[in-house]
């Protein structure tokens, strides 16, 4: 059975596939997208909308989006994550609804709650004016049937951060300044409606041009693809792709525990409260929502995708890094460009399959095994997982962590709430391991598989990885090489 989920992401990893595919073979112009939109809605009758113009627009639009282009109404936005407005227009406009339940009652109580005069009598029972009605629910409270029903629109129920508004004609619209490119929202979207950008198109032509292209694989990557694709697996049909090499990005989890657990250790001392700095939406939520936070108390360490592409460029110079995850947020933590050193491109799960169905590559077990990272870095990806191993690091240390009070924030309303007690100084805890996705890296937006299916392929093959000490490891790398701090600081 193709849920319909699966039938959304097929449609949206087509276009990728195909466009793909033309930068492949040199054929990336105006002529042939157009040719390419006919292909994929072909006509007369629609498939999906009400007419075949309006699924050819939609394609057009996605296709600007797998180019790593805006959509073309909304030329100068400098967001990552992008609404396709063709495609959002079969939401109701009004988030509360009177129901057929509705008994047309005489004691009207829905009308008597009412203060703003958004409720009349219909013909048959009653109505709510949308362009009257301020959404508080009296209404709803009211009413002896429950008639009235709350019609939230699952975009704006994902959103953590309260960016999602619409406009009169009932088109979702993102707030830039309070979005945190957590990507929520994209999959949340019954009708397709959001995307972000994709890099694909750029990355095929470095590879093209014979620049030294690195994958860097996310600790989350491990279990996405079954327990028999390895690590080494994936490296060796990263190749035949055409990448150069990979690292797994577990290894740069060890390079920011050691450093975030330094400036834990400083700052238990000092008795300031800290904030891990690894999750790139709940970076954008300090940022953006808790400015103060940001700046007084967030961990000054770079993530591991800057890490590893910091190590990469310091050891390999003129290579192009890719980070490969589950994660839409990285994507604009790649593009902040105030810190020096990050990724080049970031690709997200869907993406690779997409890039790999149009080389015709697939992944298959492999008789050499690659790590390069302690278990501890691998296990980054999960919720815990970042405190978990910064603790490690302070105890191989010998530092005495029994007092150290950890909160573990995963979700965005645990993260938001978190930050909230922070602010107004009534937080318990020393130190806040924030992941805006439920249950970390793994529970991603763009996570390949179900969560319950990845986390037991990916247990059984951390239970093949070996027992190395986090600052044990790092011996064996140049870290005076490069920068682990934030502003690429020595």
């Amino acid at each position: 059975m193709v849920t319909n989920d699966e039938s959304m992401n097929r449609f949206k990893h087509n276009i990728m596939e195909q466009v793909c595919r033309l930068e492949w073979e040199g054929n990336n112009d105006q002529e042939h997208i157009e040719q390419l939109i006919l292909d994929i809605i072909p006509g007369p009758k629609p498939s999906y909308r009400c007419c075949v113009y309006k699924e050819r627009e939609i394609v057009r639009q996605r296709i600007n989006l797998a180019m790593a282009k805006n959509p073309s109404y909304n030329p100068d936005s400098q967001n990552i994550v992008q609404v396709i407005d063709p495609a959002c227009d079969e939401c109701p406009i009004a988030a509360y609804s009177v129901t057929d339940n509705c008994r047309f009652c005489m004691g009207k109580a829905c009308l008597n709650s009412c203060k703003f005069g958004a409720i009349t009598p219909g013909d048959t029972h009653m109505h709510i004016d949308p362009a009257k009605c301020k959404e508080c629910g009296m209404c709803a409270n009211a009413c002896p049937y429950n008639a009235i029903v709350h019609l939230e629109r699952p975009c704006k129920k994902a959103c953590p951060v309260g960016a999602i508004t619409y406009d009169e004609y009932g088109y979702c619209k993102i707030d830039e300044d309070k979005c945190i490119q957590c990507g929520h929202c994209i999959h949340s979207c019954p009708f397709a409606a959001i995307g972000s950008k994709t890099f694909l198109v750029d990355i095929i032509k470095d590879i093209k041009a014979g620049k030294e292209v690195i994958a860097m694989c996310a600790p989350a990557t491990e279990g996405q693809f079954g327990d028999d694709i390895s690590m080494g697996s994936i490296k060796e049909g990263l190749k035949r792709l055409g990448f150069a090499d990979m690292v797994e990005v577990g290894l740069g989890g060890d390079m920011t525990a050691a450093y975030e657990s330094a400036e834990w250790a400083e700052a238990y001392k000092e008795g300031r409260k800290m904030t891990t700095s690894c999750c790139p939406a709940f970076i954008n939520m300090l940022k953006k929502h808790f400015p103060d936070q940001y700046r007084d108390n967030m961990s000054t360490t770079v993530s591991p995708m800057c890490a590893i592409s910091r190590y990469l460029k310091a050891t390999r110079p003129g290579c192009v890094t890719v980070f490969i995850g589950p994660c839409i947020a990285k994507k604009s933590e790649a593009q902040d460009k105030t810190v020096p050193g990050n990724a080049d491109y970031v690709v997200t799960y869907g993406e690779l399959r997409a890039l790999m169905r149009s080389k015709d590559v697939k992944f298959g077990p492999v008789s050499n095994e690659y790590q390069e990272s302690s278990i501890w870095g691998k296990r980054f990806a999960t919720s815990g997982g970042v405190a978990n191993a910064v603790i490690e690091c302070m105890q191989e240390r010998g530092e005495d962590t029994s007092g150290i009070k950890l909160l573990r924030a995963a979700g965005g309303n645990e993260c938001k709430k978190a930050l909230t007690l922070l602010k107004v100084g009534r937080l318990p805890e020393d130190f806040i391991e924030g992941m805006v996705c439920p249950g970390g890296c793994v529970g991603g937006p763009s996570r390949h598989r179900h969560i319950s299916e990845i986390t037991k392929a990916r247990e059984n093959l951390l239970s093949k990885a070996d027992d190395r000490k986090v600052l044990e490891n790092l011996k064996n790398y140049p870290m005076d090489k490069f920068s682990m701090h934030r502003d690429g600081i020595s």
